[in-house]
């Protein structure tokens, strides 16, 4: 039933359009609508509130066009796993691939989903999870969970029977969720924005100041205060901002993939960018900052929506947030089983992972991530999971990017069809600007951040007590 893999037997069936949309799709979830209220709460006021979703924009974006130079060196799939093996070893490329499977990749995808669900609840009630369906101890299945993985369950399926129905399922719903994001920042900007909001909110534009929730106060934040401050707000703007790796994953069905990963990646994580700082514009311009600050359960878009278009605003953003969310999940099904399909072939990850199915896809390893994934769904602890996630994530950018001054040492005579953007400047500004967050983060949220190296770091005696001796190289 299944045939060996190789990377020739895999389908370019992805062109530049498809690409660029599995970028966009997989970065914007449901963050957007969501993060900026923490942030204000953070930096509380509406320069720094900008200025966040800009600086992380800016890094991301060059920290992709970085990424182009790796992906027209090996231009095949596992992307970021391939780039961490090349340039390192084999341990540092597990590691990666350790924390993508255990925490980075599936929680997102059970974080993603119950958002998914919690925003089907408004036009559904008993899909909230609050309906518990099912209760044994201290175990708690509840409808929303439900809903997340039969949504998990759905994608997997869709992806297994080939990449043209999850390219076609993702470049449709990505268009889609374009066009209405643009649309509700238009409609907000012209029908919502009052110059009085506006003002008042850029009146005190760079006046610093955090919420402390234990006495209800704000304070206000300057210099190292400030730094770890915009630190913590950074994790939710770079959180939403994430993702945008994934198509360097499929790089082993993208059509010309020497040219359309690097330009899916530049595009991609550019529009996105737009649309981020838009849609934050758009909020100060609609509603006063303390209103972002304290939006019911931070869902700041249900909020700027019902501002725009009254009560039947709350229904457009949960059809919106279910469209960007089940998008969001689709490119993450559909990237993330191409990691574990290489690592297997490395003899890092179960051996059937390293399969492809008739229709010419990783169809193991897609229902091994759909079944942690789903574990984790009924865990309920997703959430501190991805509180886990983002040092890890950045650790690895960080690396990924340093491997480029490596490459240019250790095969200086490789063809690179594209060179990083910016080369060594901008990369290595990306490198001191991720590491003082990594730093910052480390100090500020040990709790949370330092499960996250701790969980990374995990992998080490896996790696060398499940390998033979001849694959520890």
């Amino acid at each position: 039933m299944e045939q060996e893999t190789q990377d020739h037997s895999f389908k370019r069936e992805l062109g530049l359009l498809d690409g660029t949309m599995l970028v966009v799709g997989s970065m914007i979830g449901s963050g957007i609508f969501i993060v900026s209220a923490d942030i204000v709460r953070q930096v509380g006021s509406a320069g720094w509130l900008t200025m966040i979703w800009v600086l992380s924009g800016l890094i991301t974006v060059i920290a992709a066009v970085s990424y182009g130079e790796l992906s027209a060196m090996f231009p095949k799939a596992g992307g970021q796993y391939v780039y961490l093996k090349e340039a390192y070893n084999k341990l540092i490329a597990f590691l990666y691939g350790w924390s993508f499977f255990a925490v980075i990749q599936t929680g997102t995808i059970a974080a993603v989903g119950v958002a998914f669900a919690k925003f089907a609840a408004y036009l559904y009630e008993p899909l909230s999870d609050e309906n518990i369906l099912f209760e044994l101890g201290s175990f708690k299945l509840n409808a929303a969970q439900l809903v997340s993985i039969v949504t998990i369950i759905l994608l997997t399926y869709i992806n297994s029977r080939g990449v043209k129905n999850g390219k076609f399922l993702q470049t449709s719903l990505t268009i889609i969720k374009i066009v209405s994001l643009f649309g509700l920042i238009g409609f907000g900007l012209t029908l919502g924005a009052k110059a009085e909001i506006w003002n008042a909110n850029w009146a005190d534009a760079w006046s610093t100041r955090s919420f402390i929730k234990s006495t209800g106060n704000w304070v206000p934040v300057a210099g190292t205060t400030l730094m770890a401050a915009v630190s913590a707000a950074m994790v939710g703007s770079l959180f939403s901002s994430d993702a945008w790796n994934g198509v360097t994953f499929i790089a082993g069905e993208i059509k010309n993939p020497k040219r359309n990963v690097g330009l899916s990646l530049f595009l991609g994580t550019f529009i996105v960018t737009i649309i981020y700082i838009l849609a934050n514009l758009m909020y100060l311009a609609v509603m006063p900052l303390n209103e972002i600050a304290f939006a019911k359960s931070d869902r700041v878009a249900v909020v700027a929506a019902e501002h725009i278009f009254g009560n039947t605003g709350t229904l457009i953003i949960a059809l919106m947030i279910m469209v960007s969310t089940f998008a969001c999940n689709n490119g993450l099904i559909m990237a993330g089983a191409r990691v574990y399909y290489t690592m297997a072939n490395d003899g890092l990850f179960f051996k059937k992972a390293a399969l492809l199915n008739k229709a010419s896809v990783p169809a193991w390893a897609l229902w091994f991530q759909c079944i942690w994934a789903s574990a984790l769904c009924l865990t309920g602890k997703y959430g501190d999971l991805l509180d886990y996630v983002m040092i890890i994530v950045i650790i690895f950018y960080i690396l990924t990017i340093y491997g480029i001054f490596i490459l240019r040492r250790k095969m200086p005579d490789a063809e690179r069809p594209y060179k990083a953007f910016g080369y060594p400047v901008l990369p290595a500004f990306y490198i001191i600007i991720a590491t003082a967050i990594c730093v910052s983060l480390l100090l500020t949220k040990t709790s949370t951040c330092g499960w996250g190296v701790v969980i990374m770091l995990a992998g080490i005696p896996v790696y060398y007590l499940t390998k033979p001796k001849e694959q520890l190289v």
